[in-house]
């Protein structure tokens, strides 16, 4: 779960982590009361969306003379004007993708003077194994670039689990990132702060991009974001809260309710398996014959029929989707539960598109029985290979 980077400041304040002062807006209703709360003169507009790039991304109703979705403001009144172009349209950047994302709230921020931008974020490393460090004295808008062009800049630092983030460990990020004065000294209170906050809210991402070096010698985080571990959210009532259900797509969201693993992609192919595994392994045999997958669905091994007649609806939901794919290898789960499922969702919602079962294991002759006394117009498959190739041929006119 993500959260928008005004909730995740709040959450580092709390922690006393060194942040600006600042005001979110809901509605234009908000905005004399957040400009009256803040000093000025320097104030800073910022999108709130659950997507980066926001200060290099343009506003679709704007045209292409339109400013980013991050902007400065030197007067109450420039306030008033980018709110009034931001609040409600659509921003597109990098990871938004063509389509963009509504801007529903934004965050007045205080502004402040910069001397560096550097580059924080805390993630779980699956090489080592551990919670790890990843800092960079190239922090700001063009850290991806940095990446890609000079790997060398960014430092990975891995915490040991048992000790947490020691002296050590905090005098090692401030070498990284040539912190040193004050702004080394404030380093060594906030490394281990933001490592124990990721720890003890069950994140998966904790990134602090940009973490400044103010021109009084002190550290302060910018710009924050976080996601947290889904499979752990049960122990924080009060980072669910936080959830704001607009920035999620609606067919994942309906998904969590029935406990699958749904993740919306850009294909026109629908996807029912059971397993990780096997769900990416059927996403991947889709690209080899020329198409693209819809989404990924992992059923789980132990689906009732009720959960599988939710995952197809969900599938037929998406307007995109040409044709499904029913892929079961049945162990756990036993291959004639999805059959009733897939005809219960199918007689519920109808077949407008082509559909391709394959079905093999636990109770397969049964399940083959039921699809095919169904009176559904299926297409049966043998194996995946044979399954993969109908499908794309099926939704190809073939």
């Amino acid at each position: 779960m993500n959260i928008h980077e005004y909730q995740a400041k709040a959450l580092l304040k709390g922690f006393g982590a060194p942040v600006a002062v600042g005001v979110p807006i809901l509605t234009k209703d908000d905005v004399e009361g957040a400009i009256a709360a803040l000093p000025g003169p320097l104030y800073v507009v910022k999108s709130q969306i659950h997507a980066g790039g926001r200060g290099k991304g343009k506003f679709k109703e704007l045209g292409s003379d339109a400013k980013g979705g991050v902007r400065l403001a030197f007067s109450a009144d420039e306030v008033r004007a980018h709110v009034a172009e931001m609040l409600g349209n659509t921003l597109v950047t990098k990871q938004t993708g063509p389509a963009g994302k509504q801007v529903n709230r934004l965050y007045l921020e205080d502004g402040a003077d910069i001397d560096r931008e550097l580059y924080l974020s805390i993630l779980v490393d699956r090489e080592s194994s551990q919670v790890s460090f990843v800092v960079s004295t190239e922090g700001g808008m063009d850290i991806e670039a940095v990446a890609e062009e000079t790997p060398d800049k960014i430092h990975t630092i891995g915490i040991d689990p048992q000790a947490g983030c020691s002296e050590a460990d905090a005098n090692a990020l401030c070498a990284a990132l040539k912190l040193d004065g004050a702004a080394a000294a404030d380093g060594l209170k906030l490394f281990p702060l933001l490592y124990n906050t990721f720890v003890e809210k069950d994140m998966s991402l904790l990134e602090v991009n940009p973490l400044i070096v103010m021109k009084d010698g002190h550290l302060r985080v910018l710009d924050a974001k976080m996601s947290f571990d889904g499979n752990a959210l049960f122990r924080h009532d009060d980072v669910m809260t936080l959830r704001d259900e607009t920035e999620e797509d609606a067919k994942e969201i309906e998904a969590s309710k029935y406990d699958l693993a749904y993740v919306a992609l850009e294909g026109d192919i629908g996807c029912m398996v059971n397993g990780a595994g096997l769900a990416m392994a059927t996403m991947d045999i889709i690209k080899l014959y020329g198409a693209e997958p819809a989404n990924f669905l992992d059923v789980g091994g132990g689906a009732t029929t009720e959960k599988v007649t939710a995952a197809f609806k969900i599938i037929t939901a998406d307007p995109n989707v040409k044709g499904i794919l029913v892929n079961i290898f049945g162990g756990i789960m036993r291959c004639d539960v999805i059959a009733e499922g897939v005809v219960t969702a199918v007689k519920d919602v109808g077949l407008q598109v082509p559909l391709v079962v394959r079905l093999e294991g636990t109770n397969v002759e049964k399940g083959k029985k039921i699809i095919n006394e169904s009176g559904l117009n299926v297409i049966a498959a043998d194996d995946l290979d044979d399954a993969a190739q109908k499908i794309v041929k099926a939704v190809k006119g073939g």
